[in-house]
């Protein structure tokens, strides 16, 4: 049992928008017998709005504060994989907890990667508000290359996410029961 594992029986997948979190997320729950928890949904589900519809009514601070609230809450939760939001590694202050308590996956994808999942995917525009009020394409580069250093701190395993699924699934599994 490695280091990590001893602590805690729960995976955190981080990665920017698009590179398959909630996916792998599922897969490798249903893998691991584990639950799966999709930090967005859980905060869309609370609010009972949409987290395009709770930025364009409360703004991203108020969003962040109740990421930061769940995050916090997970903390103290075990058996589950969390498909967290891409700028649930911006909270700085609780991430040393979360590499702690936790064994952190950071999915990568190639740019390229990931504007064909957004311009392919048709629940980008309501599920995907803007950050920076840039087109979806400008944008997403932007944030990518801004977080790649907090992701690439922030996490315990870096995987490319373009590779086959049972591929991802099998190296994570691998690592995290090591």
């Amino acid at each position: 049992m490695n280091e990590i594992q001893r602590f805690r029986s729960t995976i955190f997948l981080i990665g920017a928008r698009a590179c398959g979190k909630s996916t792998i997320g599922k897969l490798l729950a249903n893998r691991l017998q584990l639950n799966f928890l999709d930090m967005d949904s859980v905060i869309e589900e609370q609010q009972g709005a949409t987290i395009q519809q709770l930025v364009a009514k409360e703004g991203w601070a108020s969003f962040r504060t109740k990421e930061a609230a769940l995050l916090q809450k997970l903390l103290h939760q075990d058996n589950l994989v969390v498909a967290t939001g891409g700028g649930a590694i911006l909270h700085q202050d609780i991430w040393p907890a979360v590499m702690e308590k936790s064994f952190v996956v950071w999915l990568n994808a190639d740019i390229d990667t990931v504007r064909t999942r957004l311009l392919e995917d048709h629940k980008t525009a309501e599920q995907r508000p803007s950050l920076t009020g840039e087109s979806l394409l400008v944008e997403t580069e932007k944030i990518m290359k801004e977080r790649e250093p907090l992701y690439r701190k922030g996490s315990h395993l870096q995987i490319n996410s373009d590779q086959p699924l049972a591929k991802i699934i099998a190296t994570i599994e691998k690592e995290f029961k090591e």
